[in-house]
């Protein structure tokens, strides 16, 4: 049985400039644990040698193991390894664990630059077996709960960037 594709996208609209959002989602020691509520940290971050010290050569070099709880109860461990980073406006990265694939999130101005979108894009399959089986049944729970996990973290991200900067590590 060859897993599904899952194409999932999401829009998040910031209150803040693309230069804050890109501070926080772009941060080379990965805050999104700091202030997404369904995200934690799997592993310590695995960093190689970057080809210099600039943020996107740092952020090429780091693959992250995070864990994401979707509101059904199930835990997703995914490795996020960025591929292309474009200050500050995009970066497209591979992903591994229970999802494989490739994602990216782009970054543009709106209400003439004092907010910002943000797309993301996942182009992922699971790994796990019990995914796989369910998903011809299960496949639109499955989005409903990427949906509102998503949510979840657009409005941490809204939080987080009142602030002035994430939180501290938990």
């Amino acid at each position: 049985m060859t897993p599904r594709l899952f194409d999932l996208s999401s829009t998040w609209h910031l209150p803040a400039t693309p230069e804050e959002v890109w501070a926080i989602i772009a941060d080379v020691n990965m805050s999104w644990p700091n202030w997404w509520p369904d995200c934690s940290f799997a592993a310590p971050l695995v960093r190689t040698e970057p080809e210099s010290n600039s943020q996107e050569d740092i952020l090429k070099a780091t693959t992250s193991y995070l864990n994401f709880k979707a509101v059904l109860g199930y835990t997703l461990t995914i490795s996020i390894h960025p591929t292309m980073v474009v200050t500050p406006k995009e970066i497209e990265f591979d992903a591994g664990g229970h999802l494989e694939g490739n994602g990216k999130v782009t970054l543009s101005p709106e209400a003439h630059g004092s907010a910002t979108r943000m797309d993301i894009e996942w182009r992922i399959r699971p790994t796990q077996r019990w995914m796989n089986v369910l998903t011809p049944i299960a496949a639109r729970a499955f989005t409903a709960a990427h949906t509102l996990m998503m949510r979840r973290g657009e409005t941490g991200l809204r939080r987080a960037l009142a602030e002035g900067t994430a939180k501290q590590p938990k």
